[in-house]
């Protein structure tokens, strides 16, 4: 609640921070997160290689690992059961199961360089559909919780892979 008054404001001597700078010093002690990562979202998308969406995750603070978010989901445990090699980026190094990554670190031989732009490749139509969710304007001007973010990702979803499916 603001309250608002129509008392003068006394002038602060130089050199100290006025009522509202200090409002404003107090109010940042307690911030968790910057103001920069505020409000960003952590959702995990699974799509097909020709760019099709399969599944999104519920939405998560943007500031969980890809890794740690796989595993909450139970993504990592899903794909091993049913057996399905999964390309991923670098942020998923360290994942159990049949996760495929790219090699990390400089000086890399030819033959890694090369399996890099051939996962690279393989990856980019995959990387393509979550590009385009992310395209959805609503997605970038959330108003809502996070706990139905991930409800409304799920929708858009399903109306870009119709999108998707009519332009072809």
């Amino acid at each position: 609640m603001r309250r608002f008054d129509a008392s003068p404001r006394r002038a602060t001597p130089k050199g100290q921070p006025s009522s509202s700078a200090q409002h404003h010093i107090e109010r940042s002690a307690y911030r968790s997160t910057p103001l920069r990562a505020r409000g960003t979202l952590n959702v995990q998308v699974i799509a097909t290689p020709d760019g099709t969406i399969l599944w999104t995750s519920g939405a998560l603070p943007g500031k969980t690992h890809d890794l740690s978010a796989a595993r909450i989901w139970g993504i990592l445990r899903a794909l091993q059961q049913a057996g399905i090699i999964t390309l991923a980026d670098k942020a998923y190094q360290g994942a159990e199961g049949p996760v495929r990554t790219p090699y990390k670190g400089k000086n890399k031989p030819a033959s890694q360089k090369q399996a890099n732009r051939s996962h690279a490749r393989l990856r980019g139509p995959g990387e393509r559909a979550n590009a385009q969710l992310k395209s959805w304007k609503i997605l970038r001007k959330l108003r809502c919780s996070p706990s139905k973010a991930g409800h409304l990702c799920k929708a858009i979803a399903v109306l870009q892979n119709h999108r998707v499916a009519q332009a072809a």
